[in-house]
């Protein structure tokens, strides 16, 4: 086993991608009448795409926001607000 402490980072040209995806699935959520807020941790938590609307391609988009990066960039933006 290794005893050192594993890194993981995503760097600002990615973090504007996922925000931008984001914004996109967020957006379409809110037309379509659900809660983001409640469908994008549904589908963080569960990874079922079921969650995320096809409206305006969300559910394609979200699909290719790889949770790990996503989970960074929100505990990052959360901890620096």
């Amino acid at each position: 086993m290794c005893d050192k402490t594993m890194t993981f980072s995503v760097n600002q040209e990615r973090e504007n991608e996922l925000k931008r995806n984001l914004t996109i699935v967020y957006d379409a959520l809110v037309q379509k009448g659900y809660n983001p807020i409640n469908q994008i941790v549904g589908y963080i938590l569960s990874e079922d795409p079921t969650y995320i609307t096809t409206y305006n391609n969300a559910r394609s988009l979200i699909r290719h926001i790889d949770r790990d990066e996503l989970l960074q960039v929100l505990v990052k933006n959360y901890l620096e607000n």
